[in-house]
């Protein structure tokens, strides 16, 4: 596709909401984000609604379960990983009648761990990570890639709308850094080579792009994400707390302005993602986007050209009333960018 899937004026969201009415939930998200609407995510659900459970249940030949520690491979699909699938298929349904009724949005983007947050949160039967396993790792990448996929297809049938993936790398950070417990908590997973984990994360990322035909987002939600390894690996935009950043100076600046000068767009978190005490000021919001322009030496044409507003993370955490009320400040923000751009 030769449209862009965002531009000057469109705003998003995180994925997740609160809740656990999914029809609401996609109600909502339509009515303030036609233009690139998140398939909303309802964690409160708790099993097989969380990151790792709805992940888990768009993967191919591949089953989880729940133990004590948390998700481990099983070797067939039980009544865990069959309620992952169920709880999809409901949101699916969901958002197809909620676009029946409102019209289609001009993008769906669809959210799912990315293939290192997810070999990072499930266990081998054996009771290892499955990223410290080279065959499994992969496996776990190539069914997780088919997935998306077919996922992806099944959400355009459902609206007719274009779809953009993005894969939520939470834990890429501690995967770099060595810093990931093992499941037993006696130790830490060594760290992965910066390499192998562009490599990997390249793979997927290039085989999404290439069948939906357009760029694929990553978020992490760390103060520091690693924003050069997400842009070599391929990623059209990279999602992070731009409100969190703190002082953008050396090493994470050049990431940063090399980023936005080879074309990749950010997905600034700006808006709170649950309620602040006091009167929310709009220009005060937004003001951390227009200063990491100034510090970059780009212009506020350039923010309204390569930057998306979101919520600062999920809304999984905050109110129906605030939830609603962020989506429309995330809006004002796009429309507050475009404007400045022109004048």
């Amino acid at each position: 596709m030769t449209e862009s899937a965002w531009g000057p004026g469109v705003a998003t969201a995180v994925g997740s909401s609160p809740g656990t009415d999914p029809l609401e939930a996609a109600r909502t998200v339509v009515g303030e984000l036609p233009e690139l609407m998140p398939l909303p995510e309802l964690p409160a659900r708790g099993v097989g609604a969380d990151i790792l459970g709805r992940t888990a249940g768009l993967l191919v030949d591949l089953a989880v379960e729940v133990v004590p520690s948390g998700y481990r491979v099983a070797g067939t699909p039980g009544m865990d990983h069959r309620r992952a699938v169920d709880l999809l298929r409901w949101d699916l349904d969901a958002l197809e009648q909620a676009v029946a009724e409102a019209g289609a949005p001009r993008v769906v983007k669809v959210q799912a761990a990315g293939p290192w947050t997810l070999t990072a949160g499930i266990e081998l039967m054996r009771g290892h990570r499955v990223l410290t396993d080279r065959g499994a790792l992969r496996d776990f990448a190539e069914s997780l890639t088919e997935g998306l996929l077919a996922h992806a297809e099944q959400v355009t049938a459902r609206t007719g709308s274009r779809v953009v993936v993005q894969l939520d790398e939470p834990s890429l950070p501690a995967v770099l850094r060595g810093s990931l417990p093992t499941p037993s908590g006696y130790g830490n997973v060594p760290a992965v080579p910066e390499p192998d984990v562009q490599r990997l994360l390249g793979e997927v990322i290039g085989k999404l792009a290439a069948a939906t035909g357009s760029p694929v987002v990553v978020h992490c939600c760390a103060q520091r994400p690693p924003v050069e390894l997400l842009r070599r690996a391929g990623a059209g935009a990279i999602s992070l707390d731009a409100s969190g950043l703190g002082e953008v100076t050396g090493k994470f600046a050049d990431e940063l302005g090399e980023a936005w000068e080879e074309g990749t767009a950010l997905f600034l978190g700006l808006t709170p993602s649950v309620e602040p005490a006091g009167q929310v000021d709009l220009r005060s919001i937004a003001q951390p986007a227009f200063d990491l322009a100034t510090r970059l030496g780009f212009g506020k044409k350039t923010l309204a050209e390569r930057a998306v507003p979101t919520p600062t993370c999920g809304l999984a955490g905050a109110t129906p009333a605030w939830s609603r009320r962020a989506l429309s400040l995330t809006k004002d923000l796009a429309k507050l960018f475009a404007d400045e751009a022109e004048s």
